[in-house]
């Protein structure tokens, strides 16, 4: 399954759209996610953004052995993609280096 996470964009052909961190990450832990892709700015900051998801999967992938995704963000929010890519990478990391 490929999930997209955004408050504003529709999903590409192909993908399942989720408003919500906890929408993504509930689709996570099924264990069918292959594609992942990121908006950081989801309208209320509150309820979470996408880097939110980045830090619950880096702590999966870290203490859990979780397999993770293909991640990418598409994040209009320069500064929040930068550190949601940064996440990625280590997540990356973790997964390669068990």
């Amino acid at each position: 399954m490929k999930v997209f996470l955004d408050d504003e964009r529709p999903a590409p052909a192909g993908w399942h759209l989720v408003r919500w961190p906890d929408e993504a990450i509930a689709l996570l832990q099924s264990g069918e996610v292959t594609h992942l892709s990121l908006d950081h700015d989801l309208g209320d900051d509150e309820r979470g953004t996408g880097y939110d998801v980045v830090v619950w999967l880096e702590e999966a992938v870290a203490l859990r052995g979780f397999k993770p995704p293909e991640v990418r963000v598409h994040s209009a929010n320069s500064s929040a993609r930068q550190r949601m890519e940064a996440g990625i990478r280590s997540i990356e990391r973790f997964a390669r280096d068990g």
